[in-house]
């Protein structure tokens, strides 16, 4: 049986459909480039009133990533020496994990997060998991050393693929992450309603640019190479990454746990009780 594909739930307005098809029509090349440049700009949300607190109690401050020529804004969460490093998935800020932040300063650490670029307060309107690796690189060197590392979607994704590069933290946190590059790739194409073939060419395009495969960035690639303790947490419902994703990770890890949550979907999972009740007991 062929593994579920990863579903986004974000419906894409009919102008850009429309748009797509009509490129799609006269230019292959002119509709790659144009389903590349929505494939790699996210989404802007208005800050949650659950935020705002962890946002007016963070010192904040603009961090240029040196190799990839953009600035994020870093949030400094609390004052223990003792850090851990959150990051956000696709379309999120550095303050969307605040119940986890808050559940790390009760337990006497500080957290570090961040904005990446195109996202939040971060400048730039365009972003792509190796900008969001490279920042928790050089965020590490700046800001670190953390104790561990939590990651939500493309930041669970982000994670893995750090610590594959270096990233030094004793346990990691991935929640609702996906598993493979390309199939995030093929189902944003088949939601613009085109042809397969233009998800190939933006994948020739984006490794021409990476000098690497897409598929090296996937995380259960990542995993076979993570040797720490790593816990994943995934809900049976989540309409945007198929739980499939979270046993594909964990059967890879080779020091690895699994939560499976039901009726929590992609994003209310990260403010679950029980899963934050997880979370501290893995890391204690």
């Amino acid at each position: 049986m062929k593994k579920p594909k990863h579903q986004q739930t974000i419906k894409i307005p009919k102008g850009i459909l429309y748009t797509a098809k009509a490129l799609e029509t006269v230019s292959p090349r002119l509709t790659t480039l144009f389903a590349i440049k929505l494939f790699t700009t996210p989404m802007r949300h208005k800050l949650p009133k659950r935020e705002i607190e962890m946002d007016a109690n963070s010192k904040q401050q603009l961090l240029k990533i040196n190799s990839i020529n953009k600035e994020v804004m870093v949030y400094s969460y609390g004052t223990s020496p003792k850090k851990v490093l959150l990051i956000h998935g696709w379309s999120g800020r550095g303050t969307q994990l605040v119940k986890i932040a808050d559940e790390f300063l009760k337990l006497g650490y500080s957290t570090i997060s961040f904005d990446a670029p195109g996202h939040g307060k971060a400048p730039g309107k365009t972003s792509n998991m190796t900008e969001f690796i490279a920042a928790a690189l050089q965020i590490e060197k700046q800001f670190g050393p953390f104790e561990y590392a939590v990651g939500h979607s493309l930041g669970g994704m982000t994670v893995l693929n750090s610590i594959k590069r270096g990233l030094k933290v004793k346990k990691a946190v991935i929640i609702g992450s996906g598993d493979v590059v390309e199939d995030i790739l093929n189902d944003f194409v088949l939601k613009l309603k085109l042809k397969p073939n233009i998800a190939e060419r933006m994948k020739s395009d984006f490794e021409n640019k990476l000098g690497e495969t897409m598929n090296s960035y996937s995380a259960y690639i990542a995993a076979k190479e993570v040797s720490i303790p790593v816990l994943v947490i995934h809900d049976e419902n989540d309409d945007d990454v198929p739980v499939s994703a979270a046993h594909h990770i964990y059967d890879h890890l080779s020091n690895g746990q699994i939560m499976i949550t039901k009726e929590l979907g992609h994003r209310k999972i990260l403010g679950d009780n029980k899963v934050i009740k997880k979370i501290v007991e893995f890391i204690q």
